[in-house]
């Protein structure tokens, strides 16, 4: 059986820095019958970090698209990730747009989002890389 994961920012910035929880993510990339993705917004979001530490954003980018399918978000992700947003926010009151869009893309590919995230504590596809 194949396991699925979408990986968030949180997540592959851990990787990329090689940090305790990033081991975990690598752990994940590193095994067999595995699908990962990451959401296209997300891949801005690790490489708007990169560029605001004066890291290598190519590479930041190859490694993010090297290691996973790039889901992109179009006019019907948007709207569902917009819906789930507004209702996230009344449990959470900062739980990010960004955040929505992760969450959108993992129901629809039927995946677990892989994340150290704070703001995905109580949903049931999280998995903690903590």
């Amino acid at each position: 059986m194949i396991r699925k994961f979408v990986i968030d920012a949180y997540a592959w910035v851990e990787y990329l820095i090689g940090t305790s929880p990033g081991t975990k993510v690598a752990g994940v990339l590193e095994k067999e019958g595995v699908e990962v993705y990451t959401c296209a917004v997300t891949v801005a979001e690790v490489v708007s970090k990169a560029a605001r530490e004066g890291q290598d954003v190519d590479l930041v980018y190859d490694v993010l698209v090297r290691n996973s399918q790039v889901v992109d978000v179009d006019e019907e992700i948007s709207k569902e990730a917009g819906v789930l947003h507004a209702e996230m926010r009344k449990i959470s009151k900062d739980f990010g747009l960004a955040d929505a869009y992760v969450l959108t893309i993992a129901r629809r590919v039927k995946s677990q989002v892989l994340t150290g995230d704070q703001h995905f504590k109580g949903v049931r596809e999280a998995i903690f890389i903590e």
